[in-house]
């Protein structure tokens, strides 16, 4: 299975998204993690901590809660695509 990509704004590290980062990053047999400039969300980057996760925004009220959000949208998404893998199959 495929590694979940998990996307960055540098502008967004105020909110303490860079603790995320790396707390994503010391796994890399499990997250893809990219930091971009900025990803185009200016108005969710000056509110709240947010992410994208494989194309998908993933946000929180803090940065301890984004972590967690992160997690609960890579596991949300592994169980859909091995649903729909099982329904392909079954076909």
């Amino acid at each position: 299975m495929d590694r979940p990509i998990i996307e960055f704004c540098a502008s967004n590290m105020h909110h303490g998204t860079d603790a995320v980062m790396r707390r994503l990053e010391a796994e890399p047999d499990k997250y893809d993690v990219i930091e971009y400039g900025c990803l185009g969300n200016c108005g969710e980057c000056f509110l709240f901590p947010y992410a994208y996760v494989n194309g998908e925004i993933v946000a929180a009220e803090t940065a301890d809660e984004l972590y967690e959000a992160i997690l609960k949208a890579v596991r949300e998404q592994q169980a859909e695509r091995e649903m729909l893998d099982k329904l392909l199959d079954d076909l």
